[in-house]
């Protein structure tokens, strides 16, 4: 009887380290120390190394769980958009961005790009369905004609990302007080019809791809 509570305290444990890396990347880089991240997550050191014998594996764990976390936020927002009564595929679009800012994306991108195998079969899985999930919202909300035409789906995520940077010299805390004011911003000039012509080509996610 005792087993099944053992493995989940363990799986609330991993979440735990997990979750307090991502916020130690996001404050200190891929080199914050990891005895910092076990006692964020409230374990022992033995407890993290358990899980994870190596920065890379954590490091890879980190970038595993945001990226699934946006991706079920991604699908949770296509069934809103499609369902009677749930506003309308452009505010199915801004639920989502603004709960996407949540997971801190701007600030773990020099992880991903650096510390994370571009070619890992599962990371690629996610990225795809992601895509998949967000242009589809788009493209509805586009349909609908609440959508400028003249965007896509990396223009949306150059924003999150942006937005989720720390700046050098700024309290992270104060800011992030101003991050879902900002991104109501972007997603305002988002709407159709399109009050000008924006100049370049919309980005995609090929664009976010590593140079090999």
């Amino acid at each position: 009887m005792r087993a099944p509570k053992l493995r989940a305290d363990a799986s609330r444990n991993r979440e735990r380290i997990v979750l307090a890396a991502r916020d130690a990347f996001v404050e200190h880089g891929a080199d914050a120390p990891l005895d910092e991240i076990a006692k964020r997550a409230g374990v022992g050191n033995a407890t993290l190394y358990r899980n994870f014998p190596d920065r890379a594996a954590l490091i890879r764990e980190v970038a595993l769980l945001v990226k699934n976390r946006i991706l079920a936020l991604a699908e949770t927002a296509t069934v809103e958009a499609a369902a009677p009564g749930g506003g309308g595929p452009f505010d199915a679009l801004q639920r989502f961005a603004h709960a996407a800012v949540a997971e801190k994306v701007g600030g773990l991108c020099p992880l991903f790009t650096g510390h994370v195998d571009p070619d890992d079969p599962e990371l690629i899985e996610i990225r795809e369905r992601l895509r998949s999930a967000v242009s589809g919202l788009m493209e509805r909300a586009r349909a609908a004609g609440e959508l400028r035409p003249d965007v896509d789906h990396g223009d949306l995520f150059i924003a999150i990302s942006q937005l989720t940077r720390p700046l050098p010299g700024t309290s992270c805390q104060l800011l992030d007080g101003f991050v879902h004011r900002h991104l109501q911003l972007f997603l305002d000039g988002l709407r159709a019809p399109a009050p000008s012509t924006l100049p370049g080509r919309a980005a995609t996610f090929e664009d976010f791809k590593p140079q090999h």
